[in-house]
């Protein structure tokens, strides 16, 4: 054998997986499973005593499940923009949950929105040949189903079946699904399972008419968010076990959610597409604080062992489950501890799709790739988050390798939108405060590491304080209607 011949098989046995080329037709299947509000400890296979979890369970023996997994934002709407476009949802001037549209707000929030400037996963997708679907929990937009703003369709999707916000007047037999702007009215059942067949029954159509077109499918369960409704078979087998039946309800809940996965991963198989599909199941933000607003009743998840809760910059706050299934392409049985970010989703699928990332416009996240197949992740930058209304302190939080930072900053108040008569202010703030851990070791941010003098600490602060000011001078500025 020649020399060059056999220097080229060595080379493709050592080639990285994010260098691998997939021919075109056998570009993946991408599936995408998002939760509401799922605590950190929520699951059996992240250490829930009593929540059972059969399914994700087993989806994380067979495939890999990550121990430093973050959503994009530590509340829902600016965390669903950041998953979709791979971009700090800071720079989409989405920086809180969006209420629906009414009067003119001094703060301008009746109109924020993903604009259609924004580029998407399934925009991307679609170019490159797939086909996209979207079930579930939309909440991109102050108004829904309405041309006044870009709704799912104009984000990339061929078909979605969503709701504005929440399932209304709960899970159980919901009201206010809408199917390509039309609406469909009551849905018997409860919602999971709702969303999980949307999706089962396109993915049967779609490969009955075009059986060798890829496709992407954005499953966002309104799970286990308020208000919470479950089977009461479910919820029976924890009366038992739970403080009260509230509790046994939110447990009910969660097992709803992993009964709605199996289903799915059931569907795959029983299909003969499971080989060629990537499966991701994560959640949008951490656990909601029981009580904290009179509907909450019901929120009795687990942030374990993190610190904090749903809109925190504390690791609770967007610190998720994360676990990845593909059994072709994914070693069974990993867990892995590289930061990784529903940020890298969108460079990610455009690798899997042989599809180049859009130019000119500011990524935050990398490819995800080369974890899977037991290499680290090289970023060229850190996650950083920066989120003006958080229940603690600091409002700037980064993670840079194995190191969190934390920062406040001398704000009058805290914001849920920023605009031209704020803008001022904010640009001005000074940091006030840092803590500084080292999460790889200190997953509770016990030891706050900040006061060392040492070179590593003050090139964490000075990254932080450089990162922050670009995305701060990249962030979409609103103005206020008079």
């Amino acid at each position: 054998m020649k020399r060059s011949t056999i220097l080229f098989i060595l080379f493709q046995l050592i080639l990285p997986f994010n260098n691998r080329v997939f021919p075109q037709e056998n570009h993946p299947n991408i599936v995408v499973i998002l939760c509401d509000d799922l605590g950190y400890g929520d699951l059996s296979c992240y250490g829930h005593p009593h929540i059972k979890t059969p399914n994700l369970d087993n989806m994380a023996a067979q495939g890999i499940r990550f121990t430093d997994f973050y959503s994009s934002a530590p509340v829902c709407s600016p965390s669903r923009v950041g998953l979709l476009t791979g971009r700090s949802p800071n720079r989409a001037g989405v920086f809180d949950w969006i209420p629906p549209a009414g009067d003119i707000k001094p703060d301008a929030r009746e109109q924020v929105h993903m604009q259609s400037r924004e580029t998407t996963i399934p925009m991307l997708l679609k170019e490159a040949g797939y086909a996209t679907v979207m079930a579930g929990k939309w909440h991109c937009n102050s108004i829904f189903n309405s041309a006044e703003q870009p709704q799912p369709d104009d984000a990339g999707f061929d078909h979605w079946l969503g709701t504005h916000n929440n399932a209304s007047p709960s899970h159980e037999n919901p009201e206010n699904f809408v199917r390509n702007g039309n609406p469909v009215g009551e849905i018997k059942g409860y919602s999971c399972q709702i969303v999980a067949d949307e999706g089962i029954q396109w993915i049967k159509n779609h490969k009955q008419e075009k059986p060798d077109q890829p496709f992407f499918l954005y499953l966002a369960f309104h799970e286990p968010h308020e208000p919470v409704a479950s089977p009461a078979e479910l919820t029976n087998d924890y009366l038992d076990i739970a403080s009260n039946k509230k509790e046994a309800t939110y447990f009910a809940n969660v097992e709803n959610i992993d009964l709605a996965v199996g289903k799915v991963l059931e569907a795959l198989k029983k299909l003969s597409i499971e080989n060629n599909t990537l499966v991701i199941f994560t959640a949008d933000n951490g656990p909601e604080t029981l009580n904290r607003y009179p509907n909450a009743s019901y929120s009795y998840g687990s942030p374990d062992p993190l610190r904090g809760m749903k809109l925190w910059t504390t690791e609770a706050g967007f610190r998720v489950a994360g676990i990845m299934y593909w059994p072709t392409e994914i070693k069974p049985g990993q867990i892995s501890n590289q930061p990784v970010s529903a940020l890298d989703f969108l460079p990610t699928f455009c690798e899997l799709a042989g599809k180049d990332l859009p130019e000119n416009i500011a990524l935050d996240g990398t490819s995800f790739l080369p974890v899977i197949e037991g290499h680290k992740i090289k970023r060229d930058k850190p996650l950083i988050w920066a989120y003006y209304n958080s229940l603690n302190e600091h409002q700037v939080a980064m993670r840079d390798g194995d190191w969190k930072v934390l920062a406040k900053l001398d704000l009058q108040k805290k914001y849920q939108n920023l605009n031209d008569r704020n803008i001022s202010e904010i640009r001005s703030a000074k940091f006030l405060d840092f803590e500084v851990y080292k999460v790889s070791e200190d997953i509770h941010e016990d030891e706050d590491l900040s006061a060392d003098k040492n070179r590593a600490i003050k090139r964490l602060k000075k990254k932080l304080k450089k990162n922050y000011k670009e995305l701060l001078g990249d962030s979409f500025i609103w103005t206020v209607r008079e």
